[in-house]
C-alpha cells in the first residue's frame, strides 16, 4: 500500500449546529511510533461529539469527530506490540478522528476485538459499554455496592443506560430508571431495569423514595446534568454518591458544597472515561471486562440505527433531539 492515501471524513471548520458537519477529503499516512492506522468498518456516535461539535468542550478546528470506531488495523508503527496488520480491532480514545474511512491513531487504546463481536457492536459498544464499567465496577459509592443495593441511573434507554440495565441486572443491582417516555422506560425494563420512571409525568424523587420505602439510593448515575442534578441529590441517602457524568441537558450550575453537608454528607463527583483508559493496561483490563459481559450473554450491544458516514448530520439531529435508544453507528 502507498505510504498515504485520500480517505472520506466528517469535519467541522468551527462550533456549530448539526449543519457544521461536511464531508472532506483527508491525506492518512503511515503510523509513527506507538501509533497504529486502521480502517474503520463502523464508527460508533456519541453525545460527547455533539459537546465537542457545539464548542462545549473546546478544541483545535478544523475538527475530525468521533471517538469510537471498529475496523481492521492496515499498518502499525514501531514500538507497536499488542496489535498487527489484519487484526480485528476496536477502540474509544482521543484525539477525535472515528468519523472517516481510516484514520492514524494513538495505539495504547485500541484493543484486538474478539471474533464473536461484529464491527457495528464493536463500534457501537466501546465508548458506551466502557463507560458504564467504569460506573458499575470502578465508581462506587461509600462500602461499595451489594446485590440487592437500589441504584438511579437517569437516561435508562439511551446507549450507556441500556448496557448499565443489563449489566447492572447480573451484578445483583436493582435498577431505577429514567426516560421521557413510556415507549423507553419499556425498552429498558427489556433490558434489566426492575423499575422505570418516566420523567416527563412523574416526580422522580417521589418514585425513589416511595420504591425505597423513604431511604434513598446509594448511587445516582447521573448524564443529564443541569436538569437533573438537583433533584438526583435528594435521591441519595446519606453519604450516599452522585456520579455527574454528562450534561445532555446543559452544564450543571456551580455548587455550593454547603448543600451536600446539609442533605445529609454526600459526595458527588465528575469523572471521565479518558481518565480511566489513560493507560493501555487500564484500557485493556477494562475491554477485557466489557468483552467478557458481552461474549457472556450478559450484556447485548442495542444497535438500534445505522446511517452513511455522509449522513452524519442527520445521526446528530436525531440523537440531540431524543429520537433514538440503544446505540447509533456511522457506516463508512
Amino acid at each position: 500500500m502507498s505510504t498515504s492515501q485520500t480517505v472520506k471524513a466528517i469535519q467541522i471548520s468551527q462550533p456549530g449546529g448539526a449543519d457544521a458537519l461536511h464531508v472532506v477529503d483527508v491525506v492518512v499516512g503511515e503510523p509513527g511510533p506507538r501509533e497504529v492506522r486502521i480502517r474503520h468498518h463502523a464508527c460508533g456516535v456519541n453525545y460527547i461529539d455533539i459537546y465537542q461539535r457545539s464548542g462545549l468542550y473546546a478544541l483545535p478546528m478544523p475538527l475530525t469527530l468521533g471517538m469510537e470506531g471498529a475496523g481492521v488495523i492496515e499498518a502499525v508503527g514501531a514500538d507497536v506490540l499488542h496489535l498487527k496488520a489484519g487484526d480485528r480491532a476496536a477502540y474509544a480514545s482521543p484525539p477525535p478522528g472515528s468519523y472517516s474511512q481510516a484514520r492514524v491513531m494513538p495505539a495504547k487504546c485500541v484493543v484486538k476485538l474478539p471474533d464473536a463481536i461484529d464491527f457495528e457492536s464493536g463500534a457501537a459498544m466501546m465508548l458506551k459499554g466502557l463507560t458504564a464499567q467504569y460506573l458499575l465496577k470502578r465508581t462506587l459509592p461509600q462500602g461499595g455496592l451489594l446485590p440487592g443495593d437500589f441504584i438511579v441511573f437517569h437516561a435508562a434507554a439511551g446507549g450507556v443506560g441500556l448496557i448499565a440495565c443489563q449489566w447492572a441486572k447480573a451484578l445483583g443491582y436493582r435498577l431505577i430508571g429514567t426516560a421521557g417516555s413510556d415507549a423507553k422506560c419499556t425498552l429498558a425494563i427489556k433490558h434489566g431495569a426492575e423499575h422505570m420512571i418516566n420523567y416527563s409525568r412523574e416526580d422522580f424523587v417521589a418514585r425513589v423514595k416511595e420504591i425505597t420505602a423513604g431511604r434513598g439510593v446509594k448511587v445516582v448515575y447521573d448524564s443529564v446534568g443541569k436538569d437533573t442534578f438537583d433533584k438526583s441529590l435528594d435521591c441519595l441517602r446519606p453519604f450516599g454518591l452522585l456520579v455527574t457524568y454528562g450534561n445532555a441537558s446543559g452544564p450543571v450550575a456551580p455548587l455550593n458544597l454547603a448543600t451536600l453537608g446539609a442533605k445529609g454528607s454526600l459526595y458527588v463527583t465528575r469523572p471521565t472515561l479518558f481518565t480511566h483508559i489513560a493507560t493501555r493496561e487500564s484500557t485493556q483490563v477494562m475491554a477485557d471486562d466489557l468483552f467478557e459481559a458481552v461474549t457472556s450473554g450478559k450484556v447485548k450491544i442495542p444497535v438500534e440505527r445505522r446511517y452513511a458516514l455522509a449522513d452524519a448530520a442527520q445521526a446528530h439531529r436525531d440523537l440531540e433531539g431524543r429520537q433514538t435508544t440503544g446505540c447509533s453507528v456511522l457506516l463508512p
